[in-house]
């Protein structure tokens, strides 16, 4: 069983223009976040997924500086990038992941994989239960499961962040869920806004290791929790919250 991590990534956002080419000790986050991706023991390949908008382009040279692939496709309906990349490429089985997580733990990853890899899931994650923070998400699901996802969802929410229309039919699929030992979903390390930025900045300062591990942040938030007044007020459903609000105007339509 061959697995293969589709990441979704655009220099375009409101909250945060161009944040994914901001810098993190000289790094761009997405130059980050493959690096943390390149420690996954599970995943087979890694494909890039942006948007055929032009100001994406410097993501397709910066995908072939760092010798990773890269699919273009549809802005705003994702799911669909998603579908067509994973048929591009002839993936069985994805994992997806956001380009707005540059701590995603390469390790949570193998953990989720694993767990899906032993089991009959259709699709598994390790926030359809919250324990894990926000910007450590992980899904795994079949081609199939993607198809018929993209065959058959229709609200903004649904096409926009890719998997909604599977947590929210368990009746349609066989769902899976790996719980963290300790719940700490109410931190969150997303860079949605200037203050995620700055965050995510100083917990780098106090880790001197690769990868960054959800063991090493919790291990400096202990010792400093200061650190958690820099966000605490940014919330990392937003852009979530905004596509059910277009399903309820859709409705009414």
């Amino acid at each position: 069983m061959k697995i293969h991590a589709i990441v979704q990534t655009r220099v375009g956002s409101t909250r945060l223009p161009g944040k994914v080419l901001l810098k993190l000790n000289g790094v761009s986050l997405f130059e980050f976040q493959m690096n943390q991706l390149r420690h996954s023991k599970l995943l087979d390949s890694i494909v890039v997924a942006t948007t055929i908008n032009k100001n994406d382009d410097v993501l397709e040279e910066l995908t072939k500086s760092l010798g990773v692939n890269l699919f273009r496709g549809n802005e705003e309906d994702v799911l669909d990038r998603y579908y067509n990349c994973a048929k591009h490429y002839s993936m069985e089985h994805i994992v997806r992941i956001n380009g707005d997580a540059p701590f995603i733990d390469p390790q949570i990853i193998d953990k989720v994989v694993l767990f899906y890899k032993n089991n009959k899931f259709d699709y598994v994650s390790n926030f359809f239960k919250k324990t894990f923070p926000a910007g450590t998400e992980v899904e795994v699901f079949s081609f199939e499961t993607l198809k018929k996802t993209w065959e058959n969802a229709k609200k903004p929410s649904e096409r926009e962040h890719v998997t909604p229309y599977i947590y929210t039919n368990p009746t349609k699929f066989c769902i899976g869920n790996v719980a963290n030992i300790e719940n700490v979903s109410n931190l969150h390390w997303t860079v949605d806004r200037k203050e995620d930025l700055d965050f995510v900045r100083e917990i780098y300062k106090n880790i001197k290791k690769t990868p960054i591990l959800l063991s090493d942040i919790l291990h400096v938030l202990k010792n400093k929790p200061e650190i958690l007044e820099i966000n605490k007020n940014t919330n990392s459903l937003e852009g979530y919250q905004k596509s059910l609000e277009n399903d309820k105007k859709q409705s009414k339509s």
